[in-house]
């Protein structure tokens, strides 16, 4: 009767002798009625089977009521109650060595699991350090006295029974473990207070990391930047073609191998700092300031600068290859014209120095005389070749040609030979016509013969020197040039066999008249070394020079006509691609501003857009292979098209960008949709707000036109001081770079924020307060007691000692620690 009335709460009547059972039946059902009352279902329990003494029918009753008023009401994370119990058990006791809780007998055996629960709430109770797990007994029977003598809880269990049975009482210790619960109950307060500052601090510590790998691949980025710059400004040029054609091939692999993943990285910095900028504002922190000289738009401008050192260096190394080609085609030049003035200057000076004509005959000093005008004759012819030699030589030099010292060494020394065959020649001239008084005939035949002889044998070599000749053209128009001067000159072939056949007369008169006069004769024709046997030879050789010619012509008529065809093939292909990039970049303009369906239909429509540019890539590889070829077959100009491979590959990669920012501004914007619990509705409204503000469809709006939009929402904003205040401060919010303009990103995030409820540094300071027990300043151990061991490391680093007047030895300010977990990042 006595638990009845403690349940109860009643006073029950005192049974009469006689009237015994009746009253104890009616006392016990009042118990059982207010037991009813409170929510407890007993099934198959009555009055007259407790007042009868039903030990087991009394003992399940008992064990329903202490589940409804110890146990019930225990709840972790909504889970039942025994569930609740058990789950707060682990994770009270999970510090703890040698402790594994996994349910309510075995677990509790050796009596650690009731030690860490003491020693986790007060541990100056228990020295955990001092307890053995093959020592249960001690263990239990420690657990039982300090919880009795001071936690009030009484002492329900044996250790006895505990430590000689294979399976406690699951009902026994479960009751036990209950009056731990609801002794400590008080200490859940901290843990929700713990809890709290735990999800802040995850989330500083989330965004550092991230500052610092934005840090990281800035860095990483300007480093390849600055060392990449430099070696495209180098202009040192070379000495020898090949030597420029591996120079541009070192650019293409950096075109194809080294650039196209840092341009992914670029593009994945911007999207890192996007989204970094997107958790802060979620997340209730100020914007991330990158270091000094780490901006997306310091990387932006070292990039404009790189590109503009890659055009530089790709224009020089092909006019370097432009001059170089040149510079060849005239040394060979030089070289040929050389060795045939060298070849026909050879001898030539003994021979002006013989002293002959001191014994010869009359008719020899004619002879010499004679054949000293016709070499006269023959020198003159010669002038224009020293004066192309030297005309060569000179443009040689104006070209910086890397063997000059040795061209103008051959140059001078032919020079000074030809001003030395000037002198020589003067001088014999001047002998033999000292003479020539003393001379009465001449042989004039021989003499016809060595004038027109002369002549033609110089303008036959010139044709062969002519015909010989290298040349190098870049049009078809240019061949064509060289085929119709050729033509030309094949016309003037049957004039020029006449004048053979003419000379070859004369010749042949001087034989019919040696044989008919029997004149003595000795030796050849004395005023020239030329023969009929040589100028058959030479007119032989030139009209074998003739079709070799053209074939040569025929040749680089071809080539010039593949040529065409290149340029063809890359403008035809060019032509395509340009306004394909430049029509994708206009449309993901207008997607980036339109609204159809949820972000998600956005998102997914977008990347499967992204997935049809990725696929047009192999036609830009196609591209860059015709572009090679282009360039391998040294064509430096095509009238067929506007683009070049440059205006594709910068068009392309802005295109690639420009898509993944689209996508990344997609993602953030769900991201804070999904944050800030802003619906699909809300954000079409935002959207369209914006978009009917954003009439240039630029993608931001200016500083009136963002005004304008906030008052068609609803937002007070007078056209007055507090007015202009009030714009200023929400202008300092969405534009901190003070850009003069309002990104869509920036706006929507500006709208969650004025109606989303968000962690505080306030709310922060009132969980700390908890965990210290309303002190001013909290200790390391109160941290490491109520915190995940790396959170609570995190916060005894970085918190200031406690400098109050209440302060003690190691009090930390978790005051100052809160407030800086919203200021400025140090980073």
């Amino acid at each position: 009767m006595l638990l009845l009335e403690v349940i109860s709460g009643e006073r029950l009547a005192k049974p009469e002798r006689g009237k015994m059972r009746v009253h104890k039946i009616s006392n016990v059902n009042k118990a059982l009625g207010f037991i009813a009352s409170k929510g407890v279902k007993l099934v198959s329990i009555g009055a007259e089977e407790i007042v009868d003494g039903n030990a087991k029918m009394t003992l399940g009753m008992i064990w329903t009521i202490i589940l409804r008023f110890a146990i019930q009401d225990i709840s972790v994370e909504e889970t039942s109650a025994k569930e609740g119990l058990l789950l707060w058990c682990q994770r009270k006791t999970a510090p703890y060595k040698n402790v594994n809780i996994q349910n309510f007998h075995i677990s509790w055996k050796d009596g650690l699991g009731f030690c860490a629960l003491i020693h986790r709430h007060r541990p100056e109770l228990i020295d955990y350090g001092k307890l053995r797990k093959d020592d249960p007994m001690t263990n239990l029977n420690t657990a039982f006295d300090v919880a009795e003598k001071y936690l009030d809880i009484p002492k329900m269990l044996d250790a006895e029974d505990i430590v000689g049975t294979a399976r406690p009482d699951e009902k026994a210790i479960m009751t036990y473990v209950s009056s731990f619960y609801h002794a400590f109950s008080g200490a859940q307060k901290a843990e929700t207070a713990a809890n709290r500052i735990c999800k802040v601090l995850a989330v500083n510590q989330e965004n550092e990391q991230l500052m610092e790998d934005y840090e990281k691949l800035a860095s990483d980025l300007l480093e390849w930047i600055r060392r990449t710059i430099p070696w495209l400004e180098n202009r040192a040029p070379e000495n020898t073609m090949a030597a420029m054609q591996q120079k541009l091939e070192d650019f293409r692999d950096y075109r194809r191998l080294h650039k196209p993943p840092k341009v992914q990285e670029k593009c994945q910095l911007e999207i890192n700092f996007n989204t970094l900028q997107t958790k802060l504002r979620l997340s209730n922190r100020p914007a991330f300031m990158p270091s000094e000289g780490k901006m997306v738009s310091d990387i932006a401008n070292a990039w404009g600068s790189l590109e503009g050192a890659e055009k530089g260096y790709e224009e020089w190394l092909l006019n370097e290859i432009r001059r170089l080609e040149r510079l060849d085609h005239l040394a060979e030049k030089f070289r040929q014209k050389a060795a045939i003035h060298e070849a026909w200057t050879e001898g030539k000076e003994e021979m002006l120095q013989q002293r002959d004509y001191e014994t010869a005959t009359l008719s020899e000093i004619k002879a010499l005389l004679k054949k000293h005008e016709a070499f006269e004759s023959d020198l003159a012819a010669h002038q224009d070749r020293v004066e192309q030699i030297a005309a060569i030589a000179q443009e040689l030099n104006e070209l910086d040609y890397y063997d000059s010292p040795s061209v103008n060494a051959r140059c001078q020394r032919i020079c000074d030979q030809w001003d030395a065959l000037g002198v020589l020649t003067q001088k014999r001239s001047e002998a033999l016509q000292r003479t020539e008084k003393l001379l009465e005939t001449i042989d004039q035949l021989y003499l016809e013969f060595a004038k027109r002889a002369a002549p033609f044998n110089n303008w036959m070599e010139g044709a062969m020197e002519d015909l010989q000749d290298t040349f190098i053209v870049h049009t078809i128009e240019e061949i064509q040039g060289l085929s119709t001067a050729h033509e030309q000159f094949k016309a003037t072939l049957p004039e020029a066999d006449k004048e053979r056949q003419a000379i070859l007369g004369i010749h042949n008169e001087i034989a019919k008249i040696v044989q008919t006069y029997h004149v003595n004769m000795a030796g050849t024709n004395p005023y020239t070394t030329i023969n009929p046997q040589e100028i058959n030879t030479k007119w032989d050789k030139v009209r074998q020079l003739v079709p070799q010619r053209d074939q040569a012509l025929i040749e680089e008529h071809a080539r010039q006509q593949n040529n065409e065809r290149l340029r063809r093939q890359f403008a035809t292909q060019a032509n395509v691609i340009g306004p394909w990039i430049q029509n994708k970049m206009e449309e993901i303009g207008r997607i980036s501003i339109e609204m159809h369906g949820t972000l998600e239909d956005q998102l997914t429509n977008l990347r499967q857009y992204e997935k049809s540019i990725v696929n047009y890539k192999p036609k830009i590889d196609q591209l860059e292979g015709d572009h090679q070829l282009i360039q391998e077959a040294l064509i430096f100009d095509n009238k067929h098209t506007n683009y070049t491979m440059e205006h594709i590959r910068v068009g392309w990669e802005q295109l690639l960008t420009t898509i993944a920012r689209t996508i990344n501004e997609i993602e953030n914007q769900i991201l804070t949709r999904d944050a800030k619990g802003i619906s699909q509705e809300q954000l079409n409204e935002f959207r369209a707000s914006f978009n009917h503000f954003d009439r240039d469809h630029s993608g931001t709006l200016g500083a009136e036109e963002f005004k304008a939009c906030l008052i068609s929402l609803g937002f007070d904003i007078a056209n007055d001081a507090q007015g202009e205040a009030e714009f200023a401060r929400i202008m300092s919010i969405v534009d901190p770079n003070r850009l003069g303009v309002v990104t869509f990103q920036a706006f929507i995030d500006f709208m969650s924020r004025e109606t989303a409820d968000t962690d505080t540094a306030d709310q922060v300071i009132a969980s700390f307060k908890v965990l210290a027990g309303d002190k001013n300043y909290i200790l390391a151990d109160e941290l490491r007691r109520e915190l995940p061991p790396d959170q609570a490391e995190y916060c005894i680093a970085r918190m200031a000692p406690y400098t109050g007047p209440d302060a003690v030895p190691g009090a930390l300010d978790y005051m100052s620690f809160s407030t800086a977990l919203y200021g400025e990042s140090d980073l």
